[in-house]
Formats: structure tokens, C-alpha cells, sequence
């Protein structure tokens, strides 16, 4: 693939994504991060490599890893973005070791919003509601996450599989605007 037609299809694709998290954001009612939403992929050491190990139909993230054995480019987005769980590993002790902080209900729901909208980029008309939950049971295994952050994200991941977005984002608007924690 050339260069140029890799450009093109990786700021589409990052583009896309972060417009459909946007609009998700927005039916949450959570403008600020809508409009914020992974801006840090269009910064040199995001895009590059995003161009570089682009592939149309997964995250050019994976790519890099299996290439380099690393993705310089995941470690500068993760520790600019709050809505992946991994901004939110810390060590509180050194005896606890690496562990997860609660991360704060707004980014739970700009997470899932996330892995949902990831999943239908690259998924396209093949996605089913179910298979944000999917690719997350993938990774499960070996999560570093607070117990309370990670049960909730699973519950709204499960949510969506059976009973689908629309019920989903409601129960999320209620637990942002109505209970206001988790």
C-alpha cells in the first residue's frame, strides 16, 4: 500500500471513530469529552505510526505491538486519554504492586462508548451489539482494573449484547445524571 493512500485511509478511519464517539458522547450528555476525544491521534507520534502499520480493518496499534514488540504510540495515547483504563493503573504501595485506580464514572462511560464505536469502524456492517463484549472477554484475563471500575464497565458491556444501545445509553444517562456514581 502506498503511503499516501495509508495516510488517507488512517486519518478516515481515526476520524470516523472519533465522530461516532462524539455523537455517543453527546447522547450521554458529556460535550467536553465528545469534543476532546482522542485528539492525540492526530499528533506526529500517533499518526505516523498509525500510518505506518495501517491496515483498514484493525487497530494499527495491534500492528506496531507485533511488528516491534511495543507501540510507542499506544504508550503516548493511553497517558493522554482518561477514558482507557490503563491512564488509570498507579502504584499506591510498593508492596500492592501496580494496581487500578476507581476511575471516575464519566470516563467508564466514554470507555464503553469507545470499544463501541471501535468495534463498529472496524467491524462495519458485520457489527452486532454483542461484540464490544467480545473483544473485551480477549483481554479480560489480563486487565489491571479497580474491581468496582471493571464490574460496571462489564455490566454496561453486557448490557449492550442483550439488550442493545439504546436501553444501555439510558441506564448510563440515569447512573451519570440521577444516581451520579456507581
Amino acid at each position: 500500500m502506498k503511503i499516501t493512500e495509508a495516510a488517507l485511509g488512517h486519518f478516515k478511519t481515526i476520524t470516523r471513530h472519533k465522530w461516532m464517539v462524539m455523537l455517543g458522547c453527546f447522547r450521554l450528555g458529556l460535550i467536553r469529552q465528545g469534543l476532546l476525544h482522542d485528539l492525540s491521534k492526530y499528533s506526529p507520534v500517533e499518526f505516523l505510526a498509525g500510518v505506518r502499520y495501517y491496515q483498514g480493518d484493525r487497530s494499527p496499534i495491534a500492528a506496531e505491538k507485533e511488528a516491534r514488540g511495543l507501540s510507542e504510540a499506544w504508550l503516548h495515547h493511553k497517558g493522554r486519554n482518561r477514558h482507557h483504563i490503563e491512564y488509570w493503573i498507579d502504584m499506591l504501595r510498593p508492596e500492592d504492586g501496580l494496581v487500578g485506580m476507581r476511575i471516575p464514572l464519566r470516563y467508564i462511560a466514554e470507555s464503553f462508548v469507545d470499544r463501541v464505536c471501535a468495534c463498529k469502524v472496524y467491524k462495519k456492517e458485520a457489527y452486532t451489539d454483542r461484540d464490544a463484549w467480545d473483544f473485551y472477554c480477549l483481554t479480560r484475563p489480563y486487565i489491571t482494573m479497580h474491581p468496582e471500575s471493571q464490574k460496571l464497565l462489564e455490566k454496561l458491556l453486557k448490557m449492550l449484547a442483550v439488550k442493545g444501545e439504546k436501553e444501555t445509553f439510558r441506564y448510563i444517562r440515569y447512573l451519570l445524571y440521577v444516581k451520579k456514581d456507581y
